[in-house]
């Protein structure tokens, strides 16, 4: 939820309590000044051998009933797991729900450890999956968040009437059902291994009813620590009729102490998630306005639901007010209108978590609010395409924090379906919107910090409202019927209901400006298009999917229609003038944006995807498919109607979404009369797509000086202008290494800096594994960087 405050209303209150001290807060800072959020992102790495020197409690006593379990956990999946009087319970009978130290990794197997938990099955039936502690879960990177999602790990548990240890098996005393017990998991270590014992009592007498021991090479025990309801069984995605599963199981008194643990309290992820915030000049009384949402977990009823925002003045902190958050985003926003744009302002987000014994626990989230960027270039980050099998992106993340751009776009696809694994929950909506929001924090815990002290625009694509396309017809519904036939992604609407749709559009875009024109669109669906003014240039926002046209208007069968056709035939059945992109709202705000030049210098457009279709090959370099009606490129007539609308603009297009970097100009009545449009690279490119014109054969003129293949003048498969200047085709790799595959696909970002003095706009697209400040030519795709003059965007070419 939003609340609005002035300045003056800032300024009148002193902060009390955390304002003037931080005692037994838990603090995580951004960087205050230049020289410090220069140096980068701090490191992720679990390897860090500082030991634990303390037992570790799991403090969910503490905590009142709620979907998140705390900042010091992550639950596999969040949606499945709820706490519960004091303990962590599984309301799902599916296989392997886990739950996540994050805090603590065994790093040093030289070293003894202890992991003690109590749990009890709370569905007694005949396919009990058991449960577990387990140790050594990690990924190829041993980086904590990524270790999260390694189905690897040694399990030391129960299952039926055994105990178990990795593949060693042993005979319980007694049946356990559902009496309470409690797992004692020690590790002794030995020349080059570790002498594993697992202890299981009962809670009611303490009488031990189990004792097994086993020796494992101390590599095998590296990594994160979990505990885990239905270790026997796999993973079945949600609606798999296949998962039959009837156990589940309840976790608490957690502890773990040993020298074997590091201790990484800054790893710890919440309350306070993240922030994204923007700073835009409202050409009003109200000035420049800085809008601010802070994300955290999912809360409970009894839990505080307040945020707050403070600000340093003078060397004090003093309070702008509070925020309550949204119960489904969990975003509380706040706006704040005549903002000194002129200067860095230190800010600080609070959130008091109210622990059951009556005390608070207040998390406190720092960083900066920069000053408006005039009299220099605007430098900015562009991002896109988050495939989470490269997950959490270090290479790109810790580059955008070290550039330390002004602006940070990040153009969609901040998720896909897949993230996290465990499928898709389509319908109701509340719980649809947890297996959301779950995916959705893999986005933030990635970027957060390079999202902390930069204004950030976040768009919503069709992979955020969980669909591989989307034609949104204005927000319509997907028919019943293609729900049923499976063919969601060739069909028109929204399979999501409205509720979650407008959850995904409040957690991207609470923190932006007012939209331009906020009546919602069809069913109540929330829009977010308009205009934010930054650093001397007017940022057009625009949803590039929201009321685009499904193709079944035309009778289309996505895959399959017209793909028997030449390469250079234009089929004049797959267009019609009624067909929308935009939609004629969007159109006429373009229109009138184009236009109206008050207050800045240059513009820019940003949408979530290029209008063209520059893409011949998909999932294999050698699978030629001519129409891909899932672009912008379609409808033809459309698009036409779409770059007719900036053209006045003078604008850079800066997009996402294909998962192939290119830089072109489109055409509409002849080419190159129009604006030039960069896509920038996927930050993980999953589903590849190649532009290779030549090698079908595609019609082609004036290829630029630089010589580069497949480049220059071509007609795509909808008859569209477009001059390709640059493109950075991938190669198909299988790297083990995430970030070596990510590499090779071409996976990356963008970087924009705009001279409002010149008139110029400097185009950078950098790839996945390199430092993008040691000034190297190699960093980047063939053909860039590219300066490009405004005037060009009209027609008026000096590049060639």
């Amino acid at each position: 939820m939003t609340k609005q405050f002035s300045r003056r209303d800032a300024l009148k209150i002193l902060a009390a309590g955390v304002a003037t001290t931080t005692a037994g807060c838990i603090s995580r800072s951004g960087a205050l000044n230049n020289n410090a959020f220069n140096k980068g992102a701090v490191s992720k790495d679990t390897t860090d051998r500082a030991p634990l020197t303390r037992t570790v409690v799991d403090g969910w006593r503490q905590r009142h009933n709620r979907v998140w379990l705390g900042g010091e956990y992550w639950a596999n999946p969040m949606e499945d797991w709820r706490l519960i009087d004091g303990g962590a319970e599984c309301i799902d009978n599916g296989g392997n729900r886990s739950v996540h130290l994050l805090t603590h990794q065994l790093v040093d197997p030289k070293q003894r450890f202890t992991i003690t938990t109590r749990l009890q099955q709370l569905d007694v039936g005949s396919n009990d999956g058991g449960a577990s502690i387990r140790i050594g879960v990690r990924s190829e990177l041993n980086e904590y968040r990524s270790n999260v999602f390694a189905q690897n790990g040694v399990d030391a548990g129960v299952v039926g009437d055994e105990l178990v240890i990795g593949n060693k098996r042993g005979k319980l005393n007694q049946a356990i059902a559902d009496q309470a017990i409690e797992l004692t998991l020690t590790g002794t270590p030995q020349v080059g291994s570790s002498a594993l014992k697992l202890q299981v009592r009962l809670v009611s007498s303490n009488e031990l009813i189990g004792e097994l021991e086993h020796l494992l090479a101390a590599e095998d025990i590296v990594g994160n620590v979990a505990v885990v309801s239905n270790f026997t069984i796999p993973v079945v995605e949600y609606g798999d009729d296949a998962k039959t599963s009837e156990g589940r199981y309840r976790f608490s008194d957690w502890h773990l102490s040993g020298a074997a643990f590091n201790n990484k309290p800054e790893q710890k992820f919440g309350p306070i998630l993240w922030t994204m915030y923007t700073l835009s000049d409202s050409r009003s009384e109200q000035g420049f306005v800085m809008s601010l949402s802070a994300l955290t977990g999912p809360m409970g009823e009894q839990d505080n639901h307040q945020v707050e925002l403070q600000v340093q003045q003078d060397g004090k902190w003093q309070s702008v007010g509070t925020a309550t958050l949204d119960p489904d985003a969990w975003t509380a926003t706040f706006r704040i209108n005549n903002w000194n744009e002129k200067q860095q302002t230190p800010y600080r987000v609070i959130y008091r978590e109210q622990l059951v014994d009556g005390s608070e626990l207040p998390d406190i989230y720092e960083g900066v609010i920069k000053a408006n960027p005039v009299g220099r270039p605007l430098r900015m980050a562009g991002l896109t395409c988050q495939n989470d099998y490269a997950f959490p992106y270090e290479p790109v993340a810790n580059n955008v924090v070290k550039m330390d751009p002004d602006l940070v776009f990040f153009s969609g696809d901040q998720l896909y379906e897949s993230h996290g694994g465990f499928g898709v929950v389509r319908a109701p909506a509340a719980p649809a919107i947890l297996n959301y929001l779950r995916k959705f924090y893999q986005f933030g815990w990635a970027f957060g910090d390079a999202m902390r002290n930069q204004p950030t625009v976040c768009l919503p694509d069709d992979h955020d409202v969980l669909q591989g396309n989307l034609w949104g017809e204005g927000g319509s519904p997907m028919p019943e019927r293609a729900i049923a036939e499976d063919t969601v992604d060739k069909t028109g609407g929204y399979i999501e209901p409205v509720r979650m749709v407008n959850a995904v559009h409040r957690t991207h875009t609470a923190h932006h400006m007012q939209p331009h024109d906020p009546t919602p669109a069809k069913r109540g669906m929330s829009v977010y298009y308009g205009e934010m003014i930054y650093g001397d240039v007017s940022f057009a926002i625009v949803a590039d999917r929201q009321w685009k046209s499904g193709p079944e208007h035309l009778d289309i069968i996505v895959g399959t229609s017209g793909n028997d056709e030449e390469p250079n035939h234009f089929n004049p059945a797959f267009d019609d003038p009624s067909l929308s992109l935009l939609g004629e709202r969007q159109e006429q705000f373009l229109q009138q944006w184009s236009e109206d030049w008050r207050g800045h210098k240059m513009k820019v457009l940003l949408s979530q995807t290029i209008f063209a279709s520059l893409a011949t090959h998909q999932w294999k370099a050698d699978y030629y498919l001519k129409y891909d009606f899932d672009s912008n490129g379609w409808p033809a007539s459309a698009r036409n109607r779409a770059i007719e609308a900036i053209k006045a603009s003078k604008a850079l297009h800066l997009c996402g979404d294909t998962h192939l970097p290119s830089l072109s100009q489109y055409g509409v009545n002849q080419q190159r009369d129009s604006n030039w449009a960069f896509c920038t690279p996927a930050i993980a490119v999953g589903w590849q797509r190649w532009w290779l014109p030549d090698s079908v054969g595609l019609n082609n003129r004036n290829r630029p000086q630089h010589g580069l293949a497949n480049t220059g003048e071509y007609l795509d498969s909808f008859g569209n202008k477009n001059y390709v200047y640059a493109v950075g085709n991938p190669v198909v790799s299988e790297a083990r290494n995430r970030y070596v595959r990510a590499h090779e696909r071409s996976s990356g970002f963008g970087f924009v800096s705009i001279d409002t003095d010149a008139k110029t706009y400097t185009l950078e697209a950098y790839k996945f594994m390199v430092d993008a400040t040691d000034g190297k030519a190699s960093n980047q795709f063939d053909g860039w960087p590219v300066t490009i003059h405004q005037q060009e965007n009209t027609g008026a070419n000096k590049l060639s």
